[in-house]
């Protein structure tokens, strides 16, 4: 796995726009070498600012919105439509907006879908989905995500893994259903740590003071069933993108020599 490198800007609008930019690259980039690109969204705030960036850029329309594919690194289990999911509003923020392929958008499974209630029913549905999208060449059962994006919480957790809980600590499913997150609401489907390490790179995005404590302990090598987003990287590169307020707690040693 990468090492982590980090990029720190001055606020969480200025970081927003500036992780839009540097998404909008990888895709278009991606697109040109291999003809199609794949991103893992996040929910939250950052993850929404981000989105709400991208959809704001000029340069958004370098995209192939039709060659691009979508995933998600976790959702509330929750019906179909609900505010709270990370797809219903990254519909707002961006993808009412752009021409995505519907067939290429893969949302996790609602708790009213097909598999009703059953939260592992319909992780193992995305897993399977997962599966069916990755090629002999990802060594695997995951594509090799061009970026895959986590939020990182006040408690360190990624996607829905939250520190201690089972989740975190599995290492042969791609996808699992949670029960019980300390975080509302308690149901969700989430990505494994093994499926997350398989994206070229992992971009994890924090701003806000709130976020300070999580980011020194995240980055100061504590283990991942203790502080997940220390687990969550990528083969090629690992970016923290954070602002000043996110970074306050970090060493100065840990700063790149060009923070923006």
């Amino acid at each position: 796995m990468s090492t982590p490198q980090l990029v720190v800007h001055h606020d969480k609008e200025l970081m927003a726009q500036a992780a839009a930019a540097r998404l909008i690259t990888k895709i278009v980039d991606a697109q040109a070498s291999r003809g199609q690109a794949s991103v893992v969204l996040t929910g939250g705030r950052n993850g929404n600012g981000l989105l709400a960036a991208l959809a704001a850029a000029p340069a958004r329309d370098a995209v192939d919105w039709a060659r691009l594919d979508l995933w998600w690194g976790d959702e509330r289990f929750v019906p179909e439509g609900d505010p709270e999911r990370n797809v219903t509003q990254a519909r707002e923020a961006l993808l009412d907006s752009v021409p995505v392929d519907p067939k290429r958008v893969h949302a996790m499974p609602a708790s009213d879908g097909p598999y009703g209630a059953d939260v592992e029913a319909a992780a193992a549905a995305y897993a399977e989905e997962l599966a069916r999208a990755a090629g002999p060449e990802n060594h695997g059962d995951v594509p090799s995500f061009d970026v895959l994006m986590l939020g990182v919480g006040p408690d360190t957790h990624v996607a829905s893994l939250f520190p201690e809980l089972p989740a975190v600590r599995e290492t042969e499913r791609t996808v699992v259903g949670v029960r019980g997150a300390p975080k509302p609401p308690p149901t969700r489907v989430t990505l494994t740590l093994p499926a997350i390490r398989a994206a070229r790179e992992v971009w994890l995005l924090a701003a806000g003071e709130d976020k300070a404590q999580a980011a020194a302990i995240a980055l100061s090598g504590a283990g991942e069933i203790q502080a997940p987003a220390a687990g969550a990287r990528g083969r090629s590169r690992t970016l923290w993108l954070l602002d000043t307020a996110a970074a306050s707690r970090l060493p100065r040693s840990l700063y790149p020599p060009a923070s923006a």
